[in-house]
């Protein structure tokens, strides 16, 4: 079989393909890891692409609902003009809600809790049904009334919080309301952004009562327009565009149908990125199986290639034969994966069902299945191609004697190209494909640097046991010789326990570290309380009412307005370049204040602070971080709208804010000058200097809500404990996510442990052969395992833990504190796995005869 004949014949991919195929018949035998590691990883993978897509057209498909009409147009501080109001009635039929924040309280036992108040009109709800738990019509129960007492429906939650029930009476504002019924379901829910309240519902009317609606206060106006059946998108934004050139100041933000719930739909990308870029880990940590393995089956095909070359085969006519059937192993493990993937989404939404607040298309996306196969081809090509590059080089000598070499072969330069090619493929992929593409830049640049230090710490485990002096004990002295023999363990357990432990280690520090900086600030640097809408005329009686009630407390107030940034530097804020982590500060309203002086906890990093009783042009002072971020400089134009105002400012100077402190922040503080006349509340903080017990936190609570009424506290423990649970879901899911690379970790160790058993068996026989004992043996493999799992999981604590020190003090600029506790976590869990998997094993290799090993030799 020459690989060019006389009469010009060249041996091609069809016989390559025959001979690949005939050699498969024997079975999968010694591939069940291989294919595996690429179908956790594909089904990883597809399935989260799946899931997310699955999600985001379950928003499409509901987004009429979602939102509550085709189109929702929001203002606040100020109701709509009735020019604007006509011109929205002629677009189509037209509902009004009035969204704020407030106090409930009960007469009888003084408790009181901040609720989501909702107060909306006859037309309610435009799309969908809203759906009361007695089934009676939503507004004939809120235009009631029970026993002379306006009626409200509230979530369930309200009433656990406060220990009511339905029928009970409840204050909001300077009106007393009856709870009539418990809401079902509220089809236009998601639309409302994240709550921080248990919702409590009301009619028109019955808000005007309350006293709530005051010149300022913090209130949204949301207008939603039924323009007809399946609208299609181009009418959809030919009406925003015409509304936007008939009311080009009128400061309202406009959303469609197709934009529902964008920031739900900005969050489950950005999570289903990060779970994707871990399914990329579980198949890294794969792409170590699928090494071993393709290494394992070269080696007992050395023969059979031999004879190969012996028949006039060419190193490259080999190389095709095994990469074929590498390939078609792939295939079987890439179909798997893809047929699990396309199953997730079903069973994640069987299981899930009860706490997702939108229902998902059910569907197959070929799309993501499709992406989840690029992966899994890239990476089974990218680790088999190093062992099948080696077997290229295998000479026909091998079928007359041994060869027994210690030193590492490495393949010609065209293969060793091949695999960085298709390594550097599989990182652009997941870079192309990530929705933040920093993030995904810094995720694989820091799996490159785990994955090749690794190898490097592998490579000195094995050269420090090599030099460490003999010991008296023949157990351990076995263990150590284990470590760097030739075809030994380590560079295959250090590379899959490695990668899997560092990631969990990580995560599990960036989440230890996220609640203590919370909880700590709440204990040490937050206020106890935060207190909104503080008309002027109330100002002064609040404070003295804080003062007496509160004595020694620090309290700070400050003006506070809504608007949200039209325009950076003359360029529209939809237009402006912002990179993803600034663009928050250009999607919504934004808090803004105006200040004579600097702020007591700010610091001027460039510019100047405008004098006192300054009359000139309007001066904004910009966030230092953010500014740097959006790339502002001293002397940009920032153009705000506030209250259908559009007013440009400039910026007069950079400084420091200090967000950790949960005290009274803004990104835009401006000359006082620029609002004058402007209607405006107050914000203020209510702080204690050491840490307040519950008791005087509820006692102040109570009083401030008696006395004034309209004005809404927000406790900030509260808060903190909202998102602690928050970050508590947050955590369980990824972590869970994350257990399928230390799933693919275990899978890689069973592999090599497999690979290795035909040579341990050998070494067994022989030192039972010696005399060993199967007790002595177990002892030198648990001495052996227990080495190489500890100093794994010493190097997997200190990747995770730099890793998440520079997430903790890089990204989210926090301060970074080692958990002990983690650590410990991390070292048991990698014994465990190093032991436990390895004794299994070893228990087989100890149970072989050693007279038919005997009689092989």
């Amino acid at each position: 079989m020459s690989q060019t004949t006389s009469n010009g014949y060249q041996p091609g991919f069809g016989l390559a393909a025959r001979f690949a195929l005939r050699e498969m018949r024997g079975g999968l035998k010694g591939f069940y890891v291989f294919i595996a590691c690429i179908a956790l990883g594909v089904a990883a993978i597809a399935g989260v692409a799946s899931f997310s897509r699955a999600l985001t057209e379950g928003i499409s498909a509901e987004g009429q609902a979602i939102l509550g009409g085709d189109l929702s147009f929001s203002l606040i501080h100020r109701e709509a003009t009735p020019d604007q109001l006509a011109y929205l009635n002629r677009l189509g039929a037209t509902s009004q809600i009035s969204s704020l924040r407030a106090m409930a309280r009960t007469d009888s036992a003084g408790n009181q809790t901040l609720v989501e108040l909702k107060a909306v009109d006859d037309p309610y709800p435009l799309i969908g049904n809203f759906e009361l738990t007695s089934g009676k019509e939503l507004q004939e129960t809120i235009n009631g009334r029970t026993e002379g007492l306006r009626n409200a429906v509230a979530e369930v939650a309200l009433l656990a919080r406060l220990g009511l029930e339905v029928g009970d009476e409840i204050s909001v504002g300077k009106t007393n309301f009856r709870i009539a019924d418990t809401i079902e379901l509220e089809p236009d829910k998601l639309s409302s952004g994240m709550t921080v309240g248990p919702r409590l519902l009301i009619s028109q009317e019955a808000l005007q009562e309350t006293g709530l609606v005051q010149p300022g206060s913090l209130i949204r106006y949301i207008y939603r327009v039924r323009m007809g059946y399946n609208v299609p998108e181009a009418q959809l934004q030919q009406a925003i565009d015409q509304t936007n050139t008939l009311f080009p100041d009128a400061g309202w933000r406009i959303r469609s149908k197709l934009e529902a719930a964008p920031s739900l739909q900005r969050n489950i990308q950005r999570f289903a990125q990060f779970l994707t870029l871990i399914g990329i880990t579980s198949l890294v940590v794969g792409g170590v199986g699928v090494a071993n393995a393709v290494r394992s089956y070269m080696d007992t095909r050395r023969e059979v290639i031999a004879s190969f070359k012996c028949l006039g085969a060419s190193g490259g006519f080999v190389f095709k034969v095994y990469l074929i059937q590498m390939m078609v192993l792939a295939t079987i493990g890439i179909v798997v994966g893809m047929a699990l993937g396309a199953l997730i989404p079903l069973v994640a939404m069987a299981a899930l069902q009860s706490i997702l607040p939108i229902n998902a298309v059910q569907a197959v996306y070929p799309l993501q299945l499709l992406l989840g196969m690029a992966y899994g081809y890239l990476t089974a090509l990218a680790f088999a191609l190093w062992p099948l590059g080696r077997a290229h080089d295998i000479a026909p000598t091998v079928l007359f004697r041994d060869e027994v070499s210690t030193r590492s072969r490495y393949p010609k330069p065209l293969y060793i190209a091949g695999a960085a090619v298709t390594l550097v493929l599989l990182a652009g992929l997941a870079l192309v494909m990530a929705y933040d593409k920093t993030i995904a830049l810094i995720f694989i640049g820091a799996c490159t640097g785990t994955y090749l230090l690794l190898l490097v710490v592998a490579r000195l485990i094995m050269a420090a046991a090599r030099k460490v002096p003999t010991v008296r004990s023949t157990e351990l002295r076995l263990a150590i010789t284990n470590i760097y023999r030739p075809g030994a363990l380590t560079p295959s357990v250090v590379l899959s326990l490695g990668l899997g432990l560092s990631l969990l280690v990580a995560l599990a520090l960036i989440d230890g570290n996220l609640r203590r900086e919370l909880n700590q600030a709440a204990q040490e640097q937050a206020p106890s309380f935060f207190f909104v809408d503080i008309q002027n005329h109330e100002k002064d009686a609040f404070q003295s009412l804080i003062a007496e009630k509160a004595a020694g407390t620090e309290f700070n107030a400050v003006p506070m307005l809504r608007g949200h940034i039209v325009s950076l530097k003359g360029i529209p804020a939809a237009d402006y370049p912002a990179p993803p982590e600034a663009e928050w500060i250009l999607r919504g309203d934004r808090g803004i204040t105006y200040s004579e002086t600097l702020p007591e906890n700010s610091v001027i990093t460039a510019g100047e602070w405008w004098p006192k009783d300054y009359t000139g042009e309007p001066l904004v002072s910009f966030s230092d971080d953010n500014a740097r971020e959006l790339g502002l400089k001293v002397g940009d134009t920032v153009t705000v709208n506030v209250l259908g105002r559009q007013i440009t400012a400039k910026i007069a100077n950079f400084r420091t804010v200090d967000w950790e402190s949960m005290s009274i922040n803004f990104v835009m503080i401006f000359s006082p000058n620029t609002f004058a006349g402007a209607p405006h509340t107050h914000l203020a903080t209510v702080g204690w200097p050491g840490e307040a017990t519950l008791q005087q936190e509820l006692d102040l609570l109570k009083e401030v809500t008696q006395a004034f009424p309209t004005i809404t506290s927000i406790r900030v423990k509260d808060a903190i404990a909202q998102v602690n649970e928050l970050v508590g879901q947050l955590a369980w899911a990824i972590r869970g996510a994350s257990s399928i690379t230390l799933l693919a970790s275990v899978l890689v160790l069973a592999g090599a442990l497999a690979a290795g058993h035909q040579s341990r068996i050998y070494d067994a026989v022989i030192l039972k052969t010696l005399g060993a004992t199967r007790g002595r043996l177990i002892k030198a493999y648990i001495l052996e395992y227990l080495i190489l799992g500890g100093t794994t999981a010493i190097f997997a604590l200190f990747a995770g833990s730099l890793a998440a020190y520079f997430i903790i003090t890089g990204v989210m600029e926090g301060t970074f504190t080692l958990l002990p506790i983690t650590a410990i976590a991390a070292i048991i869990g990698a014994l465990i796995f190093t032991v436990g998997f390895g004794l299994l094993g070893t228990w087989r290799v100890l149970g072989e005869k050693p007279a038919p090993v005997l009689r092989n030799l």
